[in-house]
């Protein structure tokens, strides 16, 4: 498609395909949606990993096949910037912000939802963002890649027309499975390889044109460092892990890295989310101090780490868009942390306080440098001075921690 274009922004997709590792003939096809300024001048990206509608459908196959003829992708009508279009957050900064979907089964019983604890999600969505870093949006990558510049098709003007980032720094986020796949993410390209090299995830991957076309780029660890995403920021909203035997093994190691990580760090969970703090695997954080959590294996004497707690808070209320299989987890009939409260619903006070959040968060960078300063500096922020109230939009509450603030850092 070619970019749609409204006043100052642009939104495309982008298809690829990606190899995890050079040695290794394992595959997955993606598609990348992006908002994007119109000059091409951005100074920072969000790559949002979303929460429920990785994978791909029971028809996935013949929609496939169909798709080949029609010039379409079933991958297309997911569409997860519709439930997280949090878009209005990053002009005011001049940024960019996109979602990557992948085609994973992970579940026989329902192989178009994705339960979480699969590393290789985190690892799409890094890869995603060095894409977009790199060579911007276009599907046609291999004709800017210098790997291929003795090939006939290679054209490097194309990148003056694609390329859409003034720098390489991301703030990766994320929610629900989501959220605990932008932790992998936000760990960045060493420590994927060094983690990846001891799960049995190996990541140097290579990126693929399409299906039919033989070209792909250069293995990540060739990529001039500029080229591959820095992340300079983590967001995570009700975050849900898992471990399944062999197919998901949770993301705790990635946690023990980001827990000395020197870069502002946001995990904000609801009152009434069961989903997060009683389903998720380990839970996302608990009221008992010794309990293990992953906030808890955020935790060091030098992390970054903060936790808000949103009072009548479930998990679905980010959400810019209704989504079925989100509404799941906030039924009231499965869920008892809060009796008889209403949480709140996608498209309201809660959407609008996220995508402030959002806007707040992207202002403590300057221009396309990261963020300027140490912990203390993090920690007496604007942005956490603005959180760190009972009613941080006027509208939206939240819950105290015992010592009466309402954010605890993990440090």
């Amino acid at each position: 498609m070619k970019p749609i274009c409204i006043n100052n922004y642009c939104f495309d997709r982008v298809h690829i395909w990606l190899q995890y590792d050079w040695r290794i003939p394992q595959f997955v096809e993606l598609v990348i949606e992006v908002f994007y300024p119109k000059n091409l001048d951005a100074n920072g990206l969000v790559m949002f990993s979303h929460g429920f509608l990785i994978g791909n459908d029971l028809l996935y196959y013949p929609k496939k096949i169909a798709g080949a003829f029609l010039n379409d992708n079933p991958l297309f009508g997911i569409n997860p910037s519709a439930y997280y279009n949090y878009s209005q957050a990053i002009v005011e900064r001049n940024w960019a912000m996109a979602f990557v979907t992948a085609s994973h089964m992970q579940s026989l019983a329902m192989p178009w939802v994705d339960f979480g604890g699969n590393p290789r999600v985190g690892q799409d969505a890094y890869a995603a963002a060095s894409y977009l870093v790199k060579y911007g949006a276009t599907d046609e990558f291999y004709k800017i890649d210098e790997h291929n510049r003795n090939k006939g098709f290679y054209d490097r003007e194309i990148g003056n027309r694609t390329r859409f980032m003034k720098g390489n720094n991301v703030i990766f986020a994320g929610h629900s499975v989501g959220g605990a796949h932008a932790q992998v993410a936000a760990t960045g390209f060493e420590k994927l390889r060094e983690i990846g090299k001891k799960t049995f995830r190996p990541f140097n991957p290579v990126i693929y044109d399409r299906e039919i076309l033989p070209a792909y780029s250069a293995r990540m660890e060739e990529w001039d460092p500029k080229d591959r995403a820095n992340p300079v920021g983590l967001v995570q909203l009700s975050p849900v892990d898992m471990k399944v035997p062999v197919l998901a093994p949770g993301m705790q190691p990635y946690r023990e890295v980001l827990s000395e990580a020197q870069m502002p760090s946001l995990m904000v969970i609801g009152q009434c989310d069961c989903a997060t703090l009683e389903n998720s695997s380990p839970p996302s954080w608990s009221e008992n101090a010794g309990a293990a959590t992953q906030f808890s294996q955020l935790s060091s004497s030098r992390s970054w780490a903060a936790v808000a707690r949103i009072e009548k808070g479930g998990h679905c209320g980010y959400l810019t868009e209704e989504s079925w299989f989100c509404s799941q987890a906030d039924k009231p009939s499965e869920c008892a942390l809060c009796p008889g409260t209403q949480t709140y619903k996608p498209e309201g006070a809660e959407t609008a306080f996220t995508i402030e959040l959002f806007r707040r968060y992207i202002n403590l960078y300057s221009g396309h440098d990261g963020f300027k300063g140490g912990f203390e500096e993090w920690k007496g922020s604007d942005f956490m001075t603005w959180l760190n109230r009972e009613r941080p939009d006027g509208k939206i509450a939240l819950v105290p921690f015992p010592d009466g603030q309402y954010i605890d850092f993990a440090r």
